[in-house]
C-alpha cells in the first residue's frame, strides 16, 4: 500500500511538473507553479514526522512539550516580525526571488537533523525570519487570478498542502523503520533541493514587469514593514477588526495543536509511528475533499459567512473531543471533524479578498501571515506551558515489557485542547457579528488605498483582515 501511494504521489508530482514546464515555455505564471512549490516543501517536512519525534525526545528528554513549544514559539514570533517586510519587498522586487529565499531558509534545517540536533533546533527557531512561504505563494496566486477565481485557487493551494502530507509521513515512517533516520533525512534534503531548483529554473515571475518597474520609485518605509503599526490601525474598520479577531482566536489553538499533537498521540494515546502516519493521511485526504468539493458547494448554498461559522463549529467540536478523548478511536473520529474544519480559512479569504488592491497583494498577505505568525509564536508556547502545568510529560517513547508507554497522567487527558475549544467558542461568537454583505467595508478599503497610494502605512491599515487568510488546517512545517 505504501509503495502504491508512493507511486501515485510520484505520478502526481511528474504530471504537475510537466504542466509547469509547458507553462514556463509559454512564459506564463500558473497556479500550478505555486501548487508544486508548496507540495515539494511540505512533502519534505512530512517525511520527517517520525524521526523528528525521536530526535526531539533524545535531545530534550525533560520537559519535552515545553521545550518544543518554546522552539516553535520563537520561530512563529520571528515570522510575525518579518512577514510584512518580505511581503512588501515582494511587491517591489517580484515574487520569484522571495519564493526562492523563503523555501531555502525554511528547508535549511533539514540536513542538520542527523548532523547536529542542537544546531537543527536552533536553526528551526531562527528560520522563522524567512518561513513565510504561504505569504508569497498567496500573493503569487493573487497576481495571476481574477477575483472570482481566487477563492477556488486558494482552496487548491490549501488542498495541495494537505495532499503533501497524505503519504509523506507514512513513507518517512517506513524508511525510518527499515533503513534508519539518516536515509529519511537524505531523501527529505534531496526533495528540498529539487524544490529550490524548480523555483530557480522553472517558476516564472508572476508580477508584471510594468508593475514592478513602477514600484521601484516607492521606498519601503518602516511603517510599511512594522507588524505592530498595522495591528494598531486594524480597529479603524469594524468588519476588518471582527475578521482579524476571529482569525486570531481560531488560529491560536490550531498553531498550538500542531506543534505538539503528534507527541500527544504517541505518548498519551499510545499511537505507533505507523498509526500517526495513517492518521495524517486520513486527515489529509478528507481535507482535500473538504477544501475542494465541499467548500465550493457550501459557498454557493449557504454563503461565505455561514461557511466560516460552520468551519468554526467543526473546529470547536474537534478540539473538545481531543481534550476529553482518551481512546484511539476517539482521536480517529475527531480527526474526521478536524478535516472538515479546514474550510474556515478559504471561506474567510473569499469574504475579504476584494478589499485588497492588486499591487498590494504581497504587503497584505505579509500582514495576514504575520498575524498568523504571531499565533504560531504564542500558540505552541501556550500549549507547552499548559502541558507542563498539568504535568503531562514525555518520559519514554519506547515500549516497556507489557507493551504500554510510560508517562505521567494528568487529570484531564488533553487540557490544552479544552483551552483551545474555549477560544474557538469566542471566535464563533465574534464571527456571528461579521456583516453578511460587506460592500461598504470593501468600498472603504478601496477608497483608503486610492486616496493614499504612496503611503504604505495607510495601505496596510486594512491589510490584516482584508486578504486571503486561508492556510490549511495542517499548516505548520513543525508537523
Amino acid at each position: 500500500a505504501r509503495l502504491t501511494w508512493g507511486r501515485t504521489t510520484a505520478h502526481i508530482s511528474v504530471y504537475l511538473t510537466v504542466k509547469c514546464v509547458n507553462a514556463t515555455i509559454n512564459g506564463r505564471a500558473k497556479v500550478t507553479h505555486a501548487v508544486v512549490v508548496i507540495f515539494l516543501e511540505f512533502f519534505a517536512w512530512g517525511l520527517l514526522t517520525a524521526p523528528m519525534l525521536t530526535v526531539l525526545h533524545e535531545t530534550f528528554p525533560h520537559h519535552t512539550f515545553l521545550v518544543n513549544g518554546l522552539i516553535q514559539g520563537v520561530k512563529g514570533l520571528l515570522s510575525f516580525l518579518s512577514a510584512p517586510l518580505i511581503g512588501a519587498l515582494s511587491d517591489v522586487w517580484g515574487r520569484k526571488s522571495f519564493l526562492l529565499l523563503t523555501v531555502f531558509f525554511t528547508c535549511a534545517p533539514i540536513p542538520l537533523m542527523r548532523i547536529s540536533p542542537w544546531w537543527y533546533f536552533a536553526l528551526i527557531s531562527v528560520s522563522g525570519l524567512f518561513s513565510v512561504t504561504f505569504s508569497v505563494i498567496f500573493a503569487y496566486v493573487a497576481d495571476i487570478t481574477e477575483e472570482r477565481e481566487r477563492s477556488t485557487a486558494y482552496g487548491l493551494v490549501s488542498a495541495t498542502f494537505a495532499a503533501s502530507l497524505v503519504t509523506s509521513p507514512a513513507i518517512g515512517a517506513y524508511l525510518s523503520a527499515t533503513y534508519g533516520d539518516s536515509l529519511v533525512v537524505l531523501v527529505a534534503t534531496i526533495i528540498a533541493v529539487a524544490d529550490i531548483l524548480f523555483i530557480l529554473l522553472i517558476v516564472p515571475e508572476s508580477l508584471p514587469d510594468k508593475m514592478r518597474l513602477s514600484s521601484w520609485g516607492f521606498p519601503i518605509s518602516w511603517e510599511q514593514a512594522d507588524p505592530f503599526a498595522s495591528l494598531k490601525k486594524v480597529g479603524k474598520d469594524t468588519t476588518v477588526l471582527l475578521i482579524c479577531v476571529t482569525v486570531f482566536l481560531s488560529y491560536l489553538p490550531e498553531a498550538g495543536q500542531y506543534s505538539s499533537f503528534f507527541l500527544y498521540l504517541r505518548q498519551v494515546i499510545k499511537f505507533s509511528s505507523e498509526a500517526i502516519a495513517a492518521f495524517i493521511a486520513m486527515v489529509g485526504i478528507l481535507s482535500i475533499v473538504a477544501q475542494t468539493l465541499l467548500l465550493s458547494v457550501l459557498m454557493r448554498k449557504i454563503g461565505n459567512k455561514n461557511t466560516v461559522l460552520l468551519g468554526l463549529g467543526f473546529q470547536l467540536f474537534q478540539l473538545a473531543w481531543y481534550g476529553f478523548g482518551s481512546e484511539p478511536w476517539m482521536m480517529w473520529a475527531a480527526g474526521t471533524v478536524a478535516a472538515m474544519s479546514s474550510i474556515t480559512f478559504p471561506a474567510v479569504s473569499a469574504l475579504v479578498s476584494h478589499c485588497t488592491d492588486h499591487d498590494q497583494q504581497g504587503a497584505v498577505q505579509g500582514m495576514v501571515t504575520g498575524i498568523r505568525g504571531l499565533c504560531n509564536g504564542l500558540g505552541p508556547a501556550l500549549f507547552g506551558f499548559i502541558f507542563f502545568l498539568f504535568n503531562v510529560e514525555l518520559i519514554d517513547l519506547n515500549p516497556v515489557e507489557n507493551g504500554a508507554l510510560v508517562f505521567q497522567k494528568s487529570v484531564i487527558p488533553g487540557p490544552p485542547f479544552l483551552f483551545g475549544a474555549c477560544t474557538v467558542l469566542l471566535a464563533l461568537l465574534v464571527a456571528y457579528f461579521i456583516p453578511e454583505h460587506d460592500s461598504l467595508a470593501a468600498k472603504t478599503c478601496s477608497a483608503q488605498a486610492i486616496t493614499v497610494p504612496d503611503n504604505g502605512t495607510q495601505l496596510n491599515s486594512s491589510a490584516p483582515g482584508s486578504d486571503e487568510d486561508n492556510e490549511p488546517l495542517l499548516q505548520d512545517s513543525s508537523m
